[in-house]
């Protein structure tokens, strides 16, 4: 995961927030925390999106994710998208 986003970034293969996201999208499969690993890879995203490539955050859907929500609904479909190979709907909701 990480030698494919030093790969990306420094061979410009993909736009920034198509890097940053592909990173948070691989980084939350790994579960590196028994909660919270949706957060963790969405600070992961912004601080990537942010630091490296100097844009903005992303705001992902303006709402809260952790509770029970049409946002939380949506952001979850977007998951399951970027996980059967569909990145899209996950990168316009990064930036919705």
């Amino acid at each position: 995961m990480l030698d494919d986003t030093i790969y990306w970034t420094a061979h410009q293969t993909l736009p920034p927030d198509e890097i940053a996201v592909r990173f948070k999208h691989r980084i939350v499969s790994i579960h590196c925390f028994p909660n919270g690993n949706g957060r963790h890879s969405r600070l992961m995203a912004d601080i990537i999106i942010e630091k490296i490539f100097k844009q903005p955050v992303f705001s992902w859907g303006a709402a809260d994710l952790v509770k029970k929500s049409d946002a939380r609904t949506t952001y979850l479909q977007a998951l399951k998208a970027a996980d059967a190979g569909d990145i899209g709907l996950l990168l316009a909701f990064a930036r919705s």
